[in-house]
């Protein structure tokens, strides 16, 4: 029984075998496509080998590869086409061999070449009216095969700025991917605002297929309404704005904020009549919310961070508080004011101290502030250098520029300062005033004193009749450790007010060298007050006369 099922199975296996050997029949060699086409960015395509054989493929050009490159038998191999390298298009043929018949089957592969393209992945971008100068900034990622330039619409570059990386095109015209980097400044109007921004090809007869524009929009200010709501509003923006390291307590009343004082009565009750913000940190001009404090009579900033490094102007802002009497910008890094400043008319004490002016402003002058009594320009250097002589440093500060020239070519204390008969408090301490204090006495812009004059007042002595009247009524003025030399003029050393200026700490006291070299210090600088005294003998026993002691 087992030997037949045995012989059985044995039959059924040869049938089986017999009829395999029947249907099996050769393949023919043939490739499934004629032509293969590809997008410029390149890519994978599959393609059918039918063959019994052992079989080639080869491309006649380096931008095409097949993988597998070779095979035995039928197969389905990856045609993988690189990123096109310019605007035309472009083909090769594709060949694959039977190595036992030598039979070539062949295939076409055709590629679109690149269109010249400038496109934005973002083509629109919102912003703010305001933020923090660090976050007033965006990036724009451009995808482009073309050198381009970026194009403002008229107005846009007072409140745009861009900057555009170099080209690096080593891919042919794949295109690539840069980043145009934008900056934007604050919207101070109560209406948005929009700039389309072009993004034009560099090269002449160039036509992009697909080029974006940049549209940006700014939202518009908030508005401030003049009033108490409004000053507080305006105080917590001004804070944020300088990057003030102190906050205010905006749980409590205004008038119990630090630093504000409030009217207590009158039409402004309640409104800010005083404010001040110390050590903050900011790169750019006083808030534009300055201009919402319009019943302040008396405002100071003073501590900004890394001052020496700026180069500020107060900015037009402030110049709309007409109704100042008392400012203080300083610290902060100006380095000249606007010419709209003289709008401040009311001004009569103004700080500008530990600044980098290189020069007094311009804008400064009598006619300009009538009723300013006081003006603070002390400690405007940049750096600390004692020998101007041996230095390389150049825009120090510290007025270094604001001396006159005399017929000889030597540098004199400037007169403009001391024609300003108004000013009870001149202090210039601590810059880089060099040269000699001349002694005016052949100047007509200085007028001498007159013997009716001195015979009218019995504490101005005689010796006065003839010289020149300068700064009659300047209760205070400082002008030591600065670089001035030579002799001290008559004028100075018999001044009326000369024992209320502490002459010998604020005066005579100088330091360094000029830049010429010379030793800074007076050659008749006097041990003491005792010759003045012998002329000034009904002031020898004021009270108020701090620099005399019994």
């Amino acid at each position: 029984m087992k030997k037949t099922i045995y012989r059985i199975a044995l039959s059924a296996a040869a049938l089986v075998s017999a009829l395999a050997c029947v249907n099996e029949q050769p393949v023919d060699f043939e490739v499934d496509t004629d032509v293969i086409e590809f997008a410029p960015e390149g890519g994978v395509k599959s393609i059918n080998i039918s063959s019994d054989d052992r079989w080639v493929a080869s491309a006649q050009v380096p931008w095409i590869t097949v993988s597998p490159a070779n095979g035995v038998g039928s197969a389905e191999c990856r045609i993988i086409v690189d990123s096109a390298l310019a605007v035309t298009s472009r083909d090769a043929l594709v060949h694959i061999e039977n190595q036992v018949t030598k039979e070539r089957k062949e295939f076409q592969v055709k590629q679109d070449g690149f269109d010249y393209q400038i496109t934005l992945a973002e083509p629109t971008v919102n912003l703010a009216s305001y933020a923090a100068l660090a976050d007033r900034k965006f990036n724009v990622k451009v995808k482009t095969n073309v050198p381009f330039d970026v194009v403002l619409p008229e107005g846009a570059s007072e409140w745009i700025e861009y900057e555009v990386p170099a080209f690096n095109f080593d891919r042919g015209v794949r295109p690539r991917e840069v980043t145009v980097k934008f900056k934007w400044n604050t919207n101070f109007n109560q209406e948005g605002r929009e700039a389309l921004i072009a993004f034009n090809p560099k090269t002449q007869g160039v036509v992009p297929a697909l080029k974006h524009d940049l549209k940006i929009v700014q939202a518009a200010a908030e508005a401030i309404e003049i009033g108490v709501k409004g000053d507080s509003l305006a105080l917590i923006a001004i804070n944020q704005a300088l990057g003030c390291w102190t906050q205010y307590e905006t749980t409590e009343r205004m008038e119990f904020w630090e630093g504000v004082e409030v009217w207590q009565s009158g039409e402004n009750k309640g409104r800010v009549k005083k404010a001040e913000f110390t050590i903050f940190g900011t790169k750019e001009s006083l808030p534009f919310q300055v201009k919402y404090l319009t019943a302040a009579e008396e405002l100071s900033f003073f501590g900004n961070t890394n001052t020496f490094l700026l180069n500020l102007e107060p900015g037009e802002h402030i110049c709309e508080l007409v109704n100042l009497r008392k400012l203080t910008i300083g610290a902060y890094g100006l380095v000249d004011l606007p010419e709209s400043f003289k709008k401040l008319k009311n001004l009569e004490y103004l700080d500008i101290s530990s600044n980098n002016f290189q020069t007094v402003p311009e804008i400064l002058t009598p006619e300009n502030f009538p009723k300013l009594t006081a003006l603070i320009l002390n400690a405007c250097q940049r750096h600390t250098i004692y020998d101007l002589s041996n230095t390389n440093k150049t825009n120090f500060g510290g007025l270094f520029e604001e001396m006159d020239v005399d017929e000889a070519g030597n540098k004199t204390f400037p007169k403009r300062l001391l024609r300003w008969n108004n000013l009870d408090t001149l202090r210039l301490s601590v810059n880089f005033l060099e040269g000699t204090i001349p002694d005016f006495m052949d100047d007509p812009e200085f007028p001498k004193w007159t013997a009716e004059e001195v015979n009218a007042c019995d504490t101005l002595p005689s010796i006065l009749i003839g010289l020149p009247k300068i700064l009659p009524d300047t209760d205070f003025f400082a002008i030591n450790l600065n670089r001035l030399y030579g002799t001290l003029p008559d004028w100075l050393l018999y001044h009326p007010k000369l024992d209320l200026w502490y002459p010998s700490s604020l005066v005579f006291m100088q330091e360094g060298k000029t830049t010429t070299g010379i030793s800074s210090g007076f050659d008749n600088e006097p041990a003491n007050l005792d010759y003045y005294y012998e002329h000034y003998k009904n002031k020898k026993y004021n009270p108020a006369n701090i620099n005399y002691q019994e």
